[in-house]
């Protein structure tokens, strides 16, 4: 791979860099794309999605990314797994790490998206895989028939919720406000669904646990102070994301959350070099907005390359 120079190499594949792929390689640029896990991204975590067009009724998350990488694989789209892990400029190529080798290309795409963010409160990072979890899709079946809580008030958060009243015998919803940020059709189906319980104005402060895992979450009432203790055996967390752009922070110019700053085209502060979908700074992250900056990327990226030809 050290002696390939590629037209264009994408880091990410969800579904900004799956597109981003879609469209390069259809315009018979030599490109590849690296993941560091599972092709799909975080949407292969969700069971249904709803406002992905095309779709009534539904489609699982899984699905729609096979769909998309099976789309893919029809032009011809290379996937290497590995994991990015720096970015130089050469002038006329980038060079990529990839675990430790050197990858070229004429253009670079990064479609990196973004992680989930972690509160950092005690028993957190103790008690990952042993009833802490950042994923209900992932983990929910594991706790059928006992107590389980939900940490944050947005969308992802009700749709956590919503999906563990699947398994769990009590969902408590914890917020630290007292309204929910989720869409109102979320809040509709959260207020009217008897297993969830919203618990207002509180905020974590401990993850307890006994041998078996966790036990408890210990919550402090925001205006009141007072401090109680909901029995349960599991805490998801859904609190936001971060980027995942860290490894770029030195080339790439980002935003004070860590975003990649883009202009209108996905292009960023560096000459041949695009970022799309959630890793770069923009007022909407959803599939439908990852999929159109994947698009706008792979056609920037072809343009820039017959720009340099010129």
């Amino acid at each position: 791979m050290q002696d390939t120079l590629y037209d264009v190499l994408i880091i990410g594949g969800g579904p900004a860099g799956l597109t981003a792929g879609l469209y390069a390689s259809r315009a018979d640029l030599k490109t590849v794309l690296i993941e560091s896990m599972m092709v799909g991204g975080q949407v292969i975590t969700t069971t249904k999605i709803e406002n992905y067009p095309g779709f009534p009724g539904g489609v699982d998350g899984p699905e729609l990314m096979q769909r998309f990488h099976e789309h893919c694989q029809e032009f011809g789209l290379h996937i290497v797994q590995g994991q990015a892990q720096a970015l130089r400029d050469r002038g006329a190529s980038k060079e990529v790490t990839v675990d430790d080798k050197i990858l070229q290309a004429r253009a670079v795409i990064v479609a990196t998206g973004a992680e989930p963010r972690k509160l950092g409160i005690p028993g957190e990072n103790e008690l990952v895989g042993r009833g802490v979890s950042y994923c209900a899709t992932c983990d929910g079946a594991f706790f059928r028939n006992v107590p389980v809580a939900v940490i944050g008030g947005g969308d992802t958060a009700a749709e956590e919720a919503l999906f563990l009243s699947r398994f769990a015998s009590r969902v408590y919803l914890v917020h630290r406000r007292d309204a929910l940020r989720a869409t109102r059709i979320l809040q509709e189906r959260i207020f009217a669904n008897d297993k969830i319980e919203v618990v207002w104005d509180s905020l974590p402060v401990q993850v307890l646990s006994n041998d078996r895992g966790v036990s408890g979450l210990e919550i402090r009432n925001k205006n009141s102070g007072e401090t109680r203790t909901l029995d349960l055996e599991g805490v998801f967390f859904a609190i936001g994301v971060i980027p995942k752009a860290h490894f770029l922070a030195d080339v790439l110019e980002l935003n004070k959350d860590g975003y990649i700053m883009t202009d209108a085209n996905c292009g960023t502060s560096m000459p041949g070099v695009f970022a799309a979908g959630d890793v770069r700074n923009k007022m909407l992250k959803q599939i439908a907005t990852a999929v159109g900056d994947g698009a706008v990327a792979a056609i920037a990226a072809e343009k820039f390359l017959d720009e340099q030809k010129k």
